[in-house]
């Protein structure tokens, strides 16, 4: 071996582990948290909505009148009991017995993290392509590159992912000799995104994959947190046959309980069922007969309404706050739902070399960066307003409006030396630098 390294193990890894990196937003947690600091960067819910009192005595009752079974193993697909619960939940969205919703098709997982580590597994070996929305969620990309399989972005625009473009992907792989497994996509209210694939396009998008053979992965998340109307109806609703829907209770309960779930074709179940109990053998009995009991015995539809209210108020305050004071060239997504604001920065600027600057400022976002399998997306940025307070958006927005345009100085200052610099070699055998 040849050089140094800080770690011994370098050549005992295996092959899959090279090139792993830390997440971009779990890089910026650390700071982030710091209470000086207006943290527009992670994607939490506002907890402090839910009723806290009533939760902690249905917690305290699950252990002192329950500790014997929800203290307990369990079976690795999940409680029957929460898996009928889930239906309820789907049932909302669209997704019920007509198109072929059963309890029996559900894999409880350890939040929508593991279930999308579950169909990685089942479904790519290495170097094969996974098509995903450029931006996507960037747990799914570490999934992927954990898997060893290449992701291809797919360009969206307002109306979601871009049906020309798609088939455009599968037919450059298609010459390319590489073998695409599946379509990973955010349709509703995307991360990071926030823009939502239009009624039209689901059936494009659908019509597409059936015709090249391809899995659909639908990651919903976000889908009952609409703002202004009722969702399209998710693609799982529209077709059963080759749709995986993947869903959590992180964002509409508790993050904390790390409950997510599966609606698998039936005859994938087993396959996923095994691959969940070799790598945690069951989810945790607790949590899932927590979220159990609050879907049985709390007004869980109502805190959903709840949700909405908090999240509509805080994403006006958001927009109200870019269009005030963010500085002329910068555009931004107007989510109908969901977390986030994707922002797109003038022209020059880079928002992960502006990231020191913005800490310093004591505001914090996600680089775009962070979203792309390539690193590209340099010159965007996704912005949080789940979490903070109007008051504290505002602030936010205004100390990242300061350094963006400390930066749009900067550059002007030093583009126009570096002009000069130019001229003043004219003839010289080498240019000079540019610095613009």
């Amino acid at each position: 071996m040849t050089g140094t390294t800080l770690d011994d193990y370098t050549d005992r890894y295996a092959r899959r582990v090279r090139g792993m990196t830390a997440s971009e937003i779990r890089a910026l947690f650390a700071v982030a948290s710091r209470p000086e600091v207006v943290s527009l960067a992670g994607g939490a819910p506002y907890i402090a909505a839910l009723p806290l009192d009533a939760v902690g005595e249905m917690l305290g009752r699950l252990g002192a009148e329950h500790g014997t079974t929800t203290l307990q193993y369990g079976i690795g697909q999940g409680l029957p009991e929460l898996r009928e619960r889930i239906c309820e939940v789907m049932a909302l969205s669209g997704i019920d017995a007509s198109c072929g919703a059963s309890p029996e098709d559900v894999v409880v997982t350890v939040g929508g993290q593991q279930a999308l580590d579950l169909v990685a597994r089942l479904f790519l070996d290495p170097g094969d392509v996974v098509l995903a929305e450029g931006p996507t969620y960037v747990g799914a990309l570490g999934v992927f590159q954990s898997a060893q399989a290449q992701v291809v972005h797919v360009p969206m625009d307002d109306e979601g992912l871009i049906p020309e473009a798609l088939e455009a992907a599968v037919a450059d792989c298609a010459r390319a000799g590489r073998r695409v497994k599946f379509l990973y996509t955010i349709p509703t209210y995307q991360n990071p995104a926030g823009v939502t694939l239009s009624e039209e396009r689901r059936e494009r998008v659908l019509d597409i994959c059936e015709r090249a053979g391809l899995l659909v992965v639908e990651d919903d998340p976000y889908g009952q947190l609409g703002f202004e109307s009722e969702a399209p109806r998710p693609l799982r609703a529209r077709r059963r046959d080759g749709v995986f829907y993947l869903s959590t209770f992180s964002k509409t309960f508790a993050p904390g309980l790390r409950v997510g779930w599966i609606l698998a074709p039936h005859a994938v179940r087993d396959k996923l069922v095994i691959a969940s109990e070799a790598q945690i053998l069951c989810p945790s009995g607790y949590a899932q007969a927590a979220v159990s009991a609050y879907l049985g015995t709390m007004p869980w539809r109502e805190q959903l309404k709840v949700y909405r209210e908090v999240y509509r108020e805080r994403r006006d305050a958001m927009l109200t706050a870019l269009a005030d004071l963010m500085p002329a060239g910068t555009t931004w997504t107007r989510p109908a739902g969901g977390l986030f604001v994707w922002a797109t920065l003038p022209e020059g600027l880079d928002s992960k070399a502006m990231m020191p600057r913005a800490i310093a400022a004591r505001v914090a976002y996600v680089p775009g960066t962070g979203f792309y399998a390539d690193g590209s997306g340099s010159s965007h940025m996704r912005l949080n307003f789940s979490f903070p307070a109007p008051e504290r958006i505002r602030e936010g927005v205004r100390r990242l409006a300061g350094v963006m345009e400390q930066d749009i100085a900067m550059r002007r200052v030093f583009g126009q030396v570096s002009q000069q610099g130019r001229r003043g070699q004219a003839g010289a055998d080498a240019p000079g630098p540019d610095l613009a």
